[in-house]
């Protein structure tokens, strides 16, 4: 097996405890304790577990209090589940949000904190060189770590942790399947299951208008078609009429048109959910699975996604329990991406690694609520960036320490957004409101801070407000504080990090694994470098996560490989039983 690094435990300690709500904690942890799902007599039955990931969405659910969203299946799951009001991603993209969520670590801890890494760092000669984020040889994606302990593991094909060259595979140690056509029912009989569902018709690019110009993007025709396809004969749910343009979009019929197929595809597209749960109970199964209803960041328009105001970062959070422990309860604790991984290993039943950087929130082992959450924005595409955000229940700090650069600047994927066209429309006329046209000027303010219950749009920029001083200086003392903690690879630039992660700016390569005969018939594997993970098959079967020796009968064969996360796969390693 490989030998992985071991790192000195992480203190994650909050600087400031939330008010914790006794009545509905203790009611909650009173019927875990009880729960047959979760533990029986005699052999504790391990939970199933079924996150189901919307793309681009802050919390338009009528349950959530948004007057507007017509989500009837998504109302019925929040009276089913515990709705947690304040959970908040790691960044505002997909990719690094992403990252954080699957390894329960900061993205900038790990490299993979740009959006795209495989869009390439920007080098000296002007050369742009792709490349991929090598976290430390000891983390592990929470998946694997399930696999290694027994669980069947899938994902439908959206995996963009950054790790590799690929959107949708990503480290083959990490899934059973990760292009699965069914989330449970390739598993072996009995077996529990992880099994991670992304819904991408709620993603950005399903609002592009449907005459996109080829030369747009080189995804525009392909965006165009797959959405003159999807919305033929689909008759319109929301009126435009009656969104609620945010303060910091112009009010125009565009984006009201905009606005409103983003709320039909919420619509439409939640029937999923529907059907995945009504699968759940045909199969015999929704009495042990753990469900989970959440997105991977906030709203795609402009000024929210790729952002690090609440508009990109909070997200709806719905967990059902099998037994029905606090359905329809509403829990306000703050909870980050960071705090999935470890809560679902210990739900699970598995050590929740000392490395990890969340808190596990569900369940008897859930800790003090945490006081912060934290996030972070960097380059998009080819646009650097480099800022940091924290949050507590209240007010909002963010530190840019790229003044130099406007808020908004061209994007060639953004700017096929209708909202987006009709921003650079008005601001090149002149016709914006100035709470809108101060995301297009340079310097950027240092420092921001709001006011998330006065402000919840985070319009008003209290950062120079002396009235203010304390509170500023609390919460930027807060982002130090974990910026000491955990390594941010950005801080001396992207290239840096680069020829820290890929030495001679070529992509490390993971060595073969080396086998082992043992007595009767068995097989050890091991690899040379340091945290590969090792997959291996038995007469081309399928690719299985290596944890015990293998059995090996006479004439069999064996193939084995490696993969260090972030480095090229080893070659195959091949031996024959005798």
């Amino acid at each position: 097996m490989a030998t992985n690094q071991s790192p000195p435990p992480w203190l994650f300690q909050e600087e400031q405890m939330a008010f914790v709500r006794f009545a509905i904690t203790a009611i909650l942890l009173s019927a875990l304790a009880a729960s047959p799902a979760i533990a029986g007599d005699d052999e504790p039955a391990r939970p199933n577990f079924l996150l189901i990931v919307f793309e681009d969405m802050s919390p338009h659910i009528g349950a959530y209090g948004d007057p507007v969203a017509q989500t009837p299946v998504l109302d019925a799951f929040a009276s089913q589940a515990v709705l947690f009001e304040a959970a908040f991603t790691t960044a505002g993209v997909c990719a690094p949000s992403r990252a954080a969520l699957a390894m329960g670590v900061p993205q900038q801890m790990i490299g993979a904190q740009q959006m795209r890494v495989s869009s390439g760092v920007l080098l000296e000669d002007g050369a742009r060189l792709p490349y991929t984020a090598v976290p430390p040889a000891y983390v592990k994606a929470y998946p694997e770590l399930l696999r290694r302990a027994g669980y069947y593991t899938t994902n439908n094909g959206k995996t963009d942790y950054q790790l590799d060259f690929s959107f949708h595979g990503g480290p083959f140690t990490i899934w059973d399947d990760s292009d699965a056509a069914h989330p449970w029912r390739g598993r072996a009989e009995g077996q529990p299951f992880f099994a991670m569902v992304n819904i991408m018709e709620t993603h950005e690019s399903w609002t592009f208008p449907l005459d996109l110009q080829p030369d747009a993007h080189p995804m525009a025709a392909r965006l165009g078609a797959q959405l003159r396809e999807a919305l033929t004969g689909r008759p319109p749910v929301h009126d435009p009429d009656d969104v609620e343009v945010p303060p910091f979009l112009p009010d125009t019929p565009l984006v009201r048109a905009e606005l409103a197929q983003m709320l039909d595809n919420i619509h439409y597209y939640e029937r999923t959910v529907a059907q995945l749960l009504a699968e759940l109970e045909q199969d015999g199964l929704a009495e042990n699975t753990i469900v989970i209803v959440t997105t991977d960041h906030g709203d795609g328009i402009p000024r929210a996604k790729r952002s690090l105001y609440d508009s990109g970062l909070h997200v709806p959070l719905m967990v059902r329990w099998p037994d029905g422990r606090g359905a329809g309860t509403r829990d306000g604790q703050l909870v980050s991406f960071v705090d999935v991984a470890p809560t679902i290993l210990q739900l699970a039943g598995e050590e929740v690694p000392d490395w990890m950087a969340g808190r596990v929130f569900l369940g008897p082992a859930a800790g003090l609520e945490r006081g912060y959450v934290y996030a972070a924005m960097d380059r998009h595409d080819s646009q650097p960036d480099f800022a940091r955000a924290v949050r507590d229940h209240r007010w909002k700090y963010i530190r840019n320490f790229e003044r130099g650069r406007p808020f908004f600047r061209h994007l060639a994927f953004r700017d096929m957004q209708r909202s987006m066209q009709e921003l650079w429309r008005l601001n090149d006329a002149g016709q914006l409101p100035p709470r809108i046209a101060q995301y297009f000027y340079s310097p950027r303010p240092e420092e921001e801070l709001f006011d998330t219950w006065a402000d919840p749009h985070e319009m008003t920029n209290l950062a120079q407000d002396q009235r203010y001083a304390r509170v500023l200086q609390r919460m930027r003392a807060a982002l130090a504080r974990y910026q000491d903690r955990f390594v941010d690879q950005s801080t001396d630039g992207e290239l840096a990090m680069v020829q820290r992660m890929w030495p001679q700016m070529e992509q490390p390569l993971t060595l073969p694994p080396e086998v082992t005969r043992l007595e009767s018939g068995l097989f050890e594997l091991e690899s040379p470098t340091s945290g590969a993970s090792i997959g291996y098959r038995v007469d081309g079967g399928g690719w299985q996560l290596y944890v015990d020796p293998v059995v090996l009968g006479t004439g069999q064969v064996l193939e084995a490989k490696a993969v260090r996360y972030g480095f090229a796969e080893s070659s195959v390693t091949q031996v024959v039983g005798e």
